[in-house]
């Protein structure tokens, strides 16, 4: 367990470091500044990097411009990644320019387009596309296993074997299904089931309710890992924010499942650390 305890090492302290430079962004001049543009189904998260590649500014907003891992509010979402451009620029007095994007595995082909497009139409030049879990691997670092992004629409699967990714899989579930069982079991608005979702202290007493949902997750990485050599899980994205969701998992998988502190984060940063300054065709 002792390299899994370096990995959050590592990914916690980014994560820490992140999030005070939200509030209080470090104002130092960079040569350069490199932007993560997370584009997620429940958050716009903009995670911007010295010359260095240290956390020195970030911002983020509820949304829902992405449904299902594709962009379907496309103006929405250019007006969003250009505000919190905007915010950003204006803490840092500085130019953002250079941005990296990322997309749920698998569908590079489908959604590439959009996302580059509201990644230039906010007005940065962008420098790498990847997908999400691969991206959320620049933070944790693994070697072998399978990092899971489980995201506001859909659940991402990336199975590594000696650093490099060998299988990426995604399918619809998320935390918008939590927010409709959640809805359905006390007969109250959706977006009142998601803001009651995010409130920790309500955790406890809606973990029967949103057990059938952690479940079709758990049974969605079982159906991609069953012919793969994994010995661990590690999850990502906002969703698993959800109190022991982790333990829940690895109940239904059998495989140990580990989890960051604030894996909200984890992606936007790894897609940060993807960014260059080299500008995409």
């Amino acid at each position: 367990m002792s390299s899994c305890l370096e990995i959050f090492s590592y990914c916690d302290e980014l994560v820490d470091e992140f999030e005070k430079v939200i509030s209080c962004p470090k104002k130092e001049k960079s040569s350069v500044y490199y932007t993560g543009v997370d584009l997620g189904t429940a958050y716009v998260v903009l995670a911007v990097l010295d010359e260095n590649k240290k956390p020195v500014a970030g911002a983020y907003r509820r949304a829902s411009v992405v449904k299902d891992g594709m962009v379907v509010d496309y103006m929405g979402a250019i007006k969003i990644v250009r505000e919190l451009k905007n915010e950003i620029e204006e803490k840092l007095d500085a130019k953002l320019v250079y941005a990296a994007a990322a997309l749920p595995p698998g569908t590079t082909s489908l959604d590439s387009g959009a996302i580059k497009h509201v990644v230039q139409g906010a007005g940065f030049e962008l420098t790498a596309l990847l997908d999400e879990p691969t991206a959320a691997n620049a933070v944790l670092k693994i070697s072998d296993g399978a990092i899971v992004d489980v995201g506001g629409g859909t659940t991402g699967i990336s199975i590594l074997k000696d650093s490099k990714v060998i299988y990426v899989a995604d399918e619809p579930t998320g935390g918008t299904h939590f927010s409709l069982v959640i809805a359905g079991a006390y007969k109250m608005p959706f977006e009142e089931a998601d803001t009651y979702k995010r409130d920790e202290k309500n955790h406890k007493e809606l973990t029967p309710v949103i057990k059938p949902v952690v479940d079709k997750v758990s049974s969605i990485i079982n159906t991609h890992i069953k012919n793969h050599d994994v010995s661990e899980v590690y999850l990502v994205g906002g969703t698993c924010c959800f109190n022991n969701i982790e333990e829940m998992i690895e109940n239904y998988i059998k495989i140990p499942t580990i989890k960051p502190k604030n894996p909200l984060f984890v992606t936007p940063l790894g897609i940060a650390l993807n960014c260059t300054q080299e500008i995409m065709e």
